[in-house]
């Protein structure tokens, strides 16, 4: 039997002095000679912990193998079968604490890079013009998707798969919600990646109309109306959280979700965009997820010197390992243990600082995670301009408020079970705008179990 392998092959990126200087994809991913001696130091579980890891649950020994057996062909088919966004999945899941995360592997040695190998079979089908999107023959039942990003992507899929003719509606002037809007070029390339897998979403007949807001535009009730059978509901929360300080009112405070937002879908990044966009010199970052490093690593590209503030210690943030190990190559200063208490400025209105007092970590709270505690008498400014927060995020309220007889919680969002049943009959919802910002891969999950259910309450068999 030959030897494991115990450490992963390297994955190559862009050099951290370059990369800072441009907004192109900072991972070059695998070629094939690394990907087949990456995907043979799978064991090949009889019982895959990285499968249940997976809220797609996609067949990952099985893909692997064939990687192994140079069938890329074949590795492609059987993620199509769990997966509409394999390369967006193999480039922002966290698949640390999901697939990689279960793997044996990972118990005495470097657990598989799932993740690189998804995205590498991706790359290979786009590039080897290998698709397995078909249009299926209509079952006569037509659904309504809220939605574009990635629950309303994987819902979508699954439903037009079932032969359901599938309307999704999208309130920006580009589909892809989060995926446009929120994660920057420089992970998620938009026009070789996300335009591409939503372009396969259309190849299986499912139709996609931009500028349209549900709750505004048009009704759920008026969907019903028009002869659609269902709705589902994936819109994403999109309404930013904010500190409630004083001076969050200045000039050059602004949340991470405008901040990237400007930059990605309408891609103030690129000196030849209209787009305005105010980075200033010295920025301060507050907040420890995946938005944040996002929203630092952006700042940084246009110029910026960057500090991240956050309240616990790099242990307990929430953002991917290797987010953060990228932000800290690039130049992104950490400044942790650190909560705000008010936005300093001067008589024109503007931002001059950041007031911040030390803190300490004491017993964990709900989260699991030590609770951050104010240390008397240690309050310090951090000199800045501007001040981006990116504290999470709300859903909007417009179409809960609009939808007689669907149950909304405190927070804005709509109240569903596991599989997306709502408590209006017909409408399912699933993703953000259920359960909070949550990732990319989630909110997939919870399509995927959304269009079982709608399929089941159309009385249709599942493919």
């Amino acid at each position: 039997m030959a030897k494991i392998q115990a450490n992963r092959i390297p994955v190559r990126s862009q050099d951290p002095a370059e990369r800072v200087k441009n907004f192109e994809e900072v991972s070059y991913g695998y070629n094939t000679e690394e990907a087949v001696l990456e995907a043979a130091r799978c064991i090949q579980c009889k019982n895959p912990r990285c499968v249940a890891g997976c809220p797609v649950s996609i067949q990952i020994p099985q893909f692997i193998k064939a990687i192994v057996e140079g069938n890329m062909e074949s590795a492609a088919t059987i993620i199509a079968a769990d997966s509409s966004l394999p390369a967006v999945c193999g480039r922002v899941c966290p698949q640390e604490v999901q697939c990689e995360g279960a793997c044996i592997m990972g118990i005495k040695h470097e657990p598989i890079s799932i993740g690189k190998l998804e995205r590498y079979v991706a790359d290979w089908a786009k590039e080897n013009q290998f698709s397995t999107s078909e249009k299926v023959p209509s079952n006569g039942k037509k659904v309504a998707v809220v939605g574009s990003g990635p629950a309303g992507l994987a819902c979508a899929t699954d439903l037009a798969r079932a032969g359901c003719d599938v309307t999704v509606f999208e309130a920006l002037h580009k589909p892809g919600g989060v995926l446009v809007y929120g994660i920057p070029e420089f992970r998620l390339p938009k026009e070789d990646v996300v335009e591409y897998e939503i372009g396969q979403l259309q190849k299986m007949g499912v139709t996609i109309e931009t500028n349209v807001v549900v709750g505004r535009t048009v009704t759920v009730d008026q969907l019903f109306e028009e002869g659609f059978h269902a709705v589902f509901i994936g819109s994403g929360a999109g309404l930013p959280k904010f500190l409630n300080i004083p001076g969050e009112n200045l000039n050059g405070v602004v949340s991470a979700n405008e901040f990237l937002t400007r930059s990605n879908l309408m891609a103030a990044y690129d000196p030849e965009s209209e787009t305005p966009i105010y980075v200033g010199r010295k920025v301060v970052v507050v907040g420890g997820g995946n938005v944040a490093m996002d929203a630092a690593r952006t700042a940084l590209r246009l110029g910026a010197e960057v500090v991240v503030a956050y309240r616990r210690t790099e242990k307990e943030m929430p953002a991917r390992i290797e987010e953060v190990h990228h932000a800290k190559e690039e130049g992104v200063v950490f400044q942790l243990l650190t909560n705000p208490t008010a936005v300093l400025g001067n008589e024109r209105g503007w931002v001059t600082g950041l007031q911040c007092v030390q803190m300490e970590l004491g017993e964990p709270d709900e989260s699991g995670r030590r609770r951050p505690v104010e240390i008397p008498d240690s309050t310090f400014d951090i000199s800045c301009d501007v001040v981006i927060i990116a504290l999470g995020t709300d859903s909007n309220p417009l179409i809960g408020r609009t939808t007689p007889g669907l149950e909304m919680n405190r927070y804005n969002g709509i109240v569903a079970d596991e599989n997306g049943v709502t408590s209006r009959e017909g409408v399912f919802a699933g993703g953000d705008v259920v359960t909070g910002a949550a990732t990319v891969i989630l909110a997939m999950g919870a399509g995927r179990k959304a269009a079982k259910s709608i399929l089941e309450f159309l009385k249709i068999g599942i493919l």
